[in-house]
C-alpha cells in the first residue's frame, strides 16, 4: 500500500514536471530529486503559517537552487498559501506568481529571490545572524519571542560558488547553529557529471569550517532525512549541512544524466515518469484528495503556531513594554520619531577640512545612538571606512549582542549576509569596504535592489583621489557601474553637510538600498551660510549658487570631492563677469526621481553651457550636460602618486573646467 508521503512527494514531483512540460522550458530533475527532502522539511518541521507568510517568528525557508523554482511552487500551493493552481498551471508566463526563479515579493511564502547559485546559501547566513541577534536583544527570562530556524535546500552548484565558501566560512565562526541545510547531492550539472569539476571531500571541507556535518544519507528516504534533520536542530553551536544523495530526474528515463536537468522531460518521458512511479497519466496538475487534505494540515499547524506565539508575545508585552513597542517597530520598517533631528547641525561653518569617510562614520554613531537595530561592518576595513559603532561590541558566536559585525576579507559574503539581515526584517544592515571592490560585492547588490531591500553600502576611497595605492584601488568605472543598476540609489556627497544628508536618505530609503562614496582625502566643509542648505541633498541636485540673479549664462555641475573644483571654477569665471550656477549633483537616481518643473528650474534647457566634473569616468554625464556640454573626468585608469599630483595629470582642475566653459560660450 502506498504511503500517505508518498502520495504528496509525487504530487509535488508531477506539479512541478507538468509545469515545466506546459511551459516548455524549464528544469524538472531537481525537483524531482528534491522532492523526499523539501515535503520531509515542510511536513515534520517547518515553522510557518500559509494565511499569514510575513510572521515574524516563522522559519525561513530558502531554495538557494532557484532553477527548481517548481518545486517551491508546488509546495506554497500544496501548503496552502496564495498560490492557486491556475498559477502554477501558468509556470514562467507573463504576470504569473510562478516566475522561471523565485522572485521576492511576487510569491506569497518566497523569502529571497533565488537563481544566481550560492546566493541563497550566503543570504541564509544573514537571516540566522539577524535571528541569534534580536533573540539576544528581545528574548527575556521566562519571555521568548524569537526563536526559529534558517533552512536551505543548496545544490552541487551552489557550493562550487565561492560566495559560499566565503559565507560557510564565517557562519562556522560565528556559531549560528539554528542554520540547517540540506544538500542535494546529485552530482549532475549543465555540462554532466560533477566529476568533472568537483572532486573535493564536501563533508570535510565543511567540518573544517565547524560545522556539524550529517551524511551523506538516502536522500529519497524520508525516515532517515527525518533523522538527520532532527540532529541538525538539535545541534545549537554548529550551523548544519546534511548531504543528501539523491538522482536528478528521479523516475524518469533520463534520470541520473545532464539530459533532465534543463529541459522539460517530453511528452513521453512524462508518460514514462507518471508510469515508473505510479502515477495517473491524466489529468495533467493532478493532486489526490488526500495529499492535499495532508498538505494543507500546514494552515491548521501555522495557526495554531502563530497564536501560540501571539499569547506570548502579549505575556510578554505586558512584562516588557518599551522592547514590546520597539520590536514591533523595527519588525515593520519604521523609525523612531526624532531618528535624525539635528544632523543638518553636525557641521558647523567653521569645521576644518575632512574626509567625508570620517564625517560618514560621526554621523553613524549619531544614528547608532537613536536607533538601535542598526548594525554593520567591513571586509577588515572598519578603522579605514569608519563604520564601527562605538562602545557596540563585536557580534561573535560567545557575543551576540554586539552589532559591529567582522566579515573577514569576504567583500561578496558581506553583501550577500547584509542582503540576508534586511530579508530577515527588524535590523537595519551596513557594510563597508573600498568603492574599487564594490565588483567583489556587485551579484548581492543586485538582489538587494531587485528585492527592494534596505541595505546600506558604504563605500570609502572613491576616486584617483585615494593617491599612493594606485589605479588597482583606484575606483574609474566602479560609480558608473552602480549608477547603472536599477533602484540602487548612488550617492556621493561633496563634503561633511552632505555626508549627513545622504546618511539621512539611506536610513529613510526602505525600497531599496543606497550606496554611498565618500573620500579618503580631506575636503573643506561648505559654508552653508553663504551657500544654499545641504538639504538638497535630498532631492539629488540642487542649485549650490548663483553668481547673479537670473539665468546663468554657463552651469558646472560637480559631485563628491570635485564639487570643490566647480566651485573654485565658478569663482574664476564670475570674477571675468560670466553668469555661472553651480549645482551639486550628489545622486542621480535622487534627482532623477524629482518631478519636471523641479528638474527644470536647476538645469533649465535653455542653458546649453554645461561642464560636468568627476573624477571617474566621463560616460554617462552626457545625460545631464548634453551632447554640446563638456566632461571633465577620466577616460582610463589611474596612477600611484599623492592625490594633487594625480588630480593635475590627468586633468581635473578648475583651470581646466573654465577653460571648457569659456569654449563653450565662445562656440
Amino acid at each position: 500500500m502506498t504511503s500517505i508521503d508518498d502520495v504528496c512527494i509525487n504530487a509535488i514531483r508531477f506539479l512541478s514536471v507538468d509545469a515545466v512540460q506546459k511551459a516548455k522550458s524549464g528544469h524538472p530533475g531537481a525537483p524531482m530529486g528534491m522532492a523526499p527532502m523539501a515535503y520531509t522539511l515542510w511536513d515534520r518541521f517547518l515553522k510557518h503559517n500559509p494565511a499569514d507568510p510575513q510572521w515574524p517568528d516563522r522559519d525561513r525557508f530558502i531554495l538557494s537552487a532557484g532553477h527548481a523554482s517548481a518545486l517551491i511552487y508546488s509546495l506554497l500551493h500544496l501548503a496552502g498559501y496564495d498560490l492557486p493552481l491556475d498559477e502554477v498551471r501558468n509556470f514562467r508566463q507573463w504576470g504569473s506568481k510562478t516566475p522561471g526563479h523565485p522572485e521576492h515579493g511576487e510569491t506569497p511564502g518566497v523569502e529571497m529571490t533565488t537563481g544566481p547559485l550560492g546566493q541563497g546559501f550566503a543570504h541564509g547566513v544573514g537571516m540566522a545572524l539577524a535571528e541569534r541577534w534580536l533573540a539576544e536583544r528581545y528574548n527575556r527570562p521566562g519571555h521568548t519571542i524569537v526563536d526559529h530556524f534558517t533552512y536551505a535546500i543548496v545544490s552541487d552548484g551552489d557550493l562550487e560558488e565561492g560566495v559560499s565558501a566565503e559565507a560557510a566560512s564565517l557562519a562556522g565562526t560565528l556559531g549560528l547553529g539554528k542554520l540547517v541545510y540540506l544538500y542535494d547531492k546529485n552530482d549532475i550539472q549543465i555540462e554532466g557529471s560533477t566529476s568533472v569539476v568537483f572532486t573535493e571531500n564536501v563533508a570535510a571541507r565543511f567540518a573544517a569550517y565547524g560545522w556539524q556535518v550529517i551524511g551523506p544519507i538516502n536522500g529519497h528516504d524520508v525516515q532517515a532525512i527525518e533523522a538527520a534533520i532532527a540532529s541538525a536542530r538539535a545541534e545549537r553551536c554548529r550551523p548544519s549541512l546534511i548531504i543528501c544523495q539523491t538522482i536528478i530526474g528521479y523516475g524518469s528515463p533520463a534520470q541520473g544524466t545532464a539530459k533532465v536537468h534543463g529541459e522539460p522531460l517530453g511528452e513521453e518521458g512524462v508518460r514514462a515518469a507518471k508510469d515508473a512511479l505510479g502515477w495517473p497519466q491524466e489529468p495533467a496538475f493532478y493532486v489526490p484528495d488526500d495529499a492535499l487534505a495532508h498538505m494543507r494540515k500546514a494552515v491548521e499547524r501555522g495557526a495554531a503556531a502563530q497564536a501560540e506565539w501571539r499569547s506570548r508575545f502579549e505575556s510578554y508585552a505586558a512584562a516588557h513594554a518599551d522592547l514590546a513597542r520597539e520590536f514591533e517597530l523595527y519588525g515593520r520598517g519604521q523609525l523612531p520619531e526624532g531618528w535624525d533631528a539635528g544632523l543638518e547641525e553636525l557641521f558647523p561653518p567653521d569645521a576644518p577640512p575632512n574626509a567625508t569617510r570620517n564625517t560618514s562614520g560621526k554621523v553613524l554613531n549619531v544614528l547608532a545612538k537613536r536607533i538601535p537595530v542598526l548594525m554593520g561592518g567591513s571586509a577588515d576595513l572598519a578603522p579605514s571606512n569608519k563604520t564601527l559603532i562605538d562602545g557596540a561590541g563585536d557580534f561573535g558566536a560567545s557575543t551576540p549582542s554586539g552589532r559591529n559585525l567582522h566579515f573577514g576579507v569576504r567583500e561578496h559574503a558581506m553583501g550577500s549576509i547584509a542582503g540576508g539581515m534586511a530579508l530577515h526584517g527588524g535590523v537595519i544592515p551596513y557594510t563597508g569596504t573600498f568603492l574599487t571592490f564594490a565588483d567583489y560585492m556587485r551579484p548581492p547588490m543586485r538582489l538587494a535592489a531587485l528585492m527592494k531591500q534596505r541595505v546600506i553600502y558604504v563605500f570609502t576611497h572613491d576616486s584617483i583621489g585615494l593617491g599612493e595605492d594606485g589605479p588597482t584601488h583606484q575606483p574609474v568605472e566602479q560609480t558608473m557601474n552602480l549608477r547603472a543598476v536599477p533602484n540602487l540609489t548612488v550617492i556621493r556627497p561633496a563634503d561633511a553637510t552632505e555626508t549627513a544628508e545622504a546618511w539621512r536618505a539611506a536610513i529613510a530609503n526602505t525600497t531599496g538600498p543606497t550606496a554611498l562614496l565618500l573620500t579618503r582625502q580631506n575636503l573643506p566643509t561648505i559654508d552653508r551660510t553663504q551657500y544654499a542648505p545641504a538639504a538638497g541633498v535630498l532631492k539629488g541636485g540642487y542649485v549650490l549658487w548663483d553668481s547673479r540673479p537670473g539665468q546663468p549664462e554657463v552651469i558646472l555641475i560637480g559631485t563628491g570631492s570635485e564639487l570643490e573644483l566647480a566651485m573654485k571654477a565658478a569663482d574664476a569665471l564670475a570674477a571675468e563677469g560670466i553668469g555661472v550656477r553651480v549645482v551639486s549633483m550628489p545622486s542621480w537616481e535622487l534627482f532623477d526621481a524629482q518631478d519636471a518643473e523641479y528638474r527644470e528650474s536647476v538645469l533649465p534647457a535653455a542653458v546649453r553651457a554645461r561642464v560636468a566634473v568627476e573624477a571617474g569616468l566621463r560616460l554617462g554625464w552626457e545625460r545631464y550636460v548634453g551632447l554640446d556640454g563638456e566632461v571633465v573626468g577620466m577616460d582610463g585608469f589611474g596612477a600611484s602618486a599623492p592625490y594633487q599630483k594625480l588630480y593635475e595629470a590627468f586633468g581635473i582642475t578648475a583651470e581646466a573646467i573654465v577653460e571648457r566653459a569659456k569654449a563653450l560660450l565662445a562656440s
